[in-house]
């Protein structure tokens, strides 16, 4: 398959829109891309692992202001985080055990894992592999 010619512009504009995708869905990038299975594995596996996190921990763990590194590791994971962080705020949640412990670990994976999956899309995208929208991966 032959790479299409880009303005630069253009190649720069499409980059951002993976990596923006990648990051408000997890696995987002990689279905922009073409690379549908990884998206549904990729999306699969980090949403697990955050929901996880959350039944450990309760919506207690997302604290942007108290635990500031931890949220900012789990902001990668997707925007949702940060409307989980202000509900967070108000305190109107049910905590079972202590929040700080498991749950948060599992959380910050889950953004540190899509911070990879954000990079891989992003390369992908780069250097012309499923470039086109819709056309599914080669099998073999």
């Amino acid at each position: 398959m032959q790479m299409k010619s880009h303005r630069p512009i253009d190649h720069i504009v499409w980059l951002f829109l993976v990596g923006m995708a990648a990051w408000a869905v997890p696995g987002g990038g990689h279905f922009l891309i073409g690379q549908r299975r990884h998206a549904y594995v990729l999306f699969t596996t980090i949403v697990l692992t955050f929901l996880v996190g959350l039944y450990i921990g309760s919506i207690g763990i997302v604290d942007p202001v108290g635990a500031r590194l931890w949220y900012l590791a789990q902001i990668l994971t997707s925007p949702i985080v940060g409307w989980l962080g202000q509900i967070a705020q108000k305190g109107d949640y049910f905590v079972a055990g202590r929040a700080q412990d498991y749950g948060q670990i599992y959380t910050a994976l889950a953004g540190l894992l899509n911070l990879l999956c954000i990079l891989n899309a992003v390369y992908r995208a780069y250097s012309g592999i499923g470039e086109v929208i819709g056309q599914e991966e080669e099998n073999g």
